[in-house]
């Protein structure tokens, strides 16, 4: 590689472009580095956080030790549009190239018109990925613009089928490429040959066959589901084993997934990706923790649990405040957080799985053990979850403690595996999908309305389920849409009375 020296008055001036990370969002960013004389210094300017500001001393050092000179004379860097908060350290790579273009010690043998440069700098001039660089991805293929990051963690951006990446290890490596004297190796996208590999299997659970009735019906149509009984009755074994009986992700919403993961800076394992989320925080986890924030602001527990299911086990023991931020979330399918100085929408399409006790204790109504709770307790720690949390709530059930008879049984042939629940599912899932383009609990009251018929009868009956169980219209609503699963489960095309009476039974909270 040929290096050319700086001159002392020179006013060069090299335009990268890269992308910011705003929740979901890649905005473009144009990074201009002007080199000028006069006293020596080193500017970034357009709203550059803590990181940004340092990004000066990392670039300095990395073109030391790969050999370059420090250009001379008074630099600034902006970082455009200025009224943006750019975060991180995505932005040394292209301020690199920048000085090193500006102060003409390499020269682009490529249209960098083309390009966007992304990485973070080690003092050697090594070059480390950056959290958030999925969206930045996907908006940059959707531009068809070529893209250089570094080699750590490429397999997950080969997610993105239309992108052209060129994964790099080192600055070197990219002044060698950029000047045609290097060549780089193409990513090749990686999503279709992913299969799902799942760990869990219903056919591990003994018994409980209600309670898996009840979630082969929750999956299929997207419902909220509580579990209500006594510790060690199963519930959170049942919850854990969900995603192995819901329809995999498809190639979009997993390319979704995983950059909600990337923007959280978690890792994914890639053969999990087409498998649906399963999302288990602590009773401990704060509002924040659930739905995200932080500045810049960050997703949370809802967000990770997107298209997949959010468990809550021990349900109210999560402080009321936090439960309540999930009502909003639960309608809209996304949480929107404002902080004073940035607004973020992060999705949250998931499925609500709730577990609780009957009582403090946890042994009302077991029959097996004696309760000492008093009617107050119980009914204090029931009212720990508001009515209208509750009232999102697609069903309620009883979980019994499993029979000694049937615990201390050899496993029978006759326990269904999800691989069979799960064929059944996706056969539920492809009806609404064909028929309305979405699951049923996304269903709106005027699509309700139009999807399904009810005759004399079945009216009749909702009127006495409303009277006696003091509905909502929101109430009312999810009845019918569960009771519409229940119909596409069974491949019926309108909602029978038999439909309408089991997604009655499961309307009723019976804690």
């Amino acid at each position: 590689m040929e290096f050319r020296g700086v001159g002392s008055d020179m006013s060069k001036l090299a335009k990268i472009f890269t992308r910011a990370s705003n929740a979901m969002d890649a905005p473009i960013v144009t990074i201009e580095v002007h080199i000028s004389s006069g006293m020596p210094g080193f500017s970034i300017v357009g709203l550059p956080e803590g990181a940004v500001r340092e990004s000066k001393d990392r670039v300095r050092s990395a073109l030391m030790n790969a050999k370059f000179k420090p250009p001379k004379g008074r630099i600034t860097v902006s970082l455009a549009p200025a009224n943006l908060p750019k975060s991180g350290g995505r932005y040394d790579l292209p301020i690199a190239i920048g000085l090193l273009i500006a102060s003409e010690q390499i020269k682009p043998a490529i249209n960098l018109d083309d390009f966007e440069l992304y990485g973070e700098l080690g003092l050697d001039g090594t070059l480390r990925t950056t959290e958030g660089l999925l969206p930045a991805i996907i908006a940059g293929s959707q531009e068809q613009h070529n893209i250089i990051l570094p080699l750590q963690k490429a397999e997950q951006y080969a997610l993105v089928a239309e992108a052209k990446i060129y994964p790099c290890s080192h600055l070197l490596k990219v002044c060698e490429f950029l000047q045609g004297t290097g060549e780089v190796d193409k990513l090749e996208h990686n999503l279709v040959a992913i299969s799902p590999a799942y760990s869990n299997d219903f056919f591990q659970v003994k018994g409980q066959h209600h309670a898996k009735r009840a979630l082969e019906i929750a999956v299929s149509g997207g419902h909220n589901l509580l579990l209500v009984g006594p510790p060690g009755s199963g519930k959170t074994m049942l919850a854990e084993r969900l995603p192995s009986i819901m329809p995999p992700l498809s190639i979009n919403k997993a390319l979704e997934r995983a950059a909600v993961y990337s923007v959280a800076d978690k890792v994914l394992d890639l053969s999990q990706l087409k498998i649906r989320p399963f999302r288990s925080p602590h009773h401990s986890s704060s509002a924040v923790a659930l739905v995200g924030g932080g500045s810049p602001p960050k997703p949370g527990e809802i967000s990770l649990a997107h298209e997949g299911v959010l468990f809550l086990d021990e349900l109210p023991e999560f402080p009321r405040s936090v439960l309540e931020v999930l009502r909003q979330p639960l309608e809209k399918g996304e949480i929107h957080l404002s902080r004073a100085a940035q607004q973020a929408i992060f999705p949250a399409n998931f499925q609500l799985i709730g577990a609780m006790n009957p009582c403090p204790c946890g042994y009302y109504g077991d029959g097996t053990a004696k309760c000492h709770c008093t009617k107050d307790q119980i009914d204090r720690y029931k009212n720990k979850i508001s009515g209208p949390l509750l009232d999102r709530i697609d069903m309620s059930l009883t979980v019994p403690p499993l029979p000694k008879e049937t615990l201390l049984g050899q496993t029978s042939t006759a326990i269904e595996s999800s691989e069979t629940v799960r064929q059944r599912v996706i056969a539920a899932y492809n009806i609404q999908q064909q028929r309305q383009g979405k699951s049923n609990d996304r269903l709106t009251p005027d699509e309700i309305d139009k999807i399904i018929k009810l005759d004399k009868n079945n009216k009749q009956l909702l009127e006495t389920a409303i009277d006696k169980f003091h509905l909502s219209a929101r109430g009312y609503h999810r009845i019918l849409k569960v009771a519409r699963t229940i119909a596409d489960l069974a491949g019926n095309k309108m909602v029978e009375k038999a439909h309408l009476v089991e997604a009655i039974g499961y309307r009723r909270f019976n804690g």
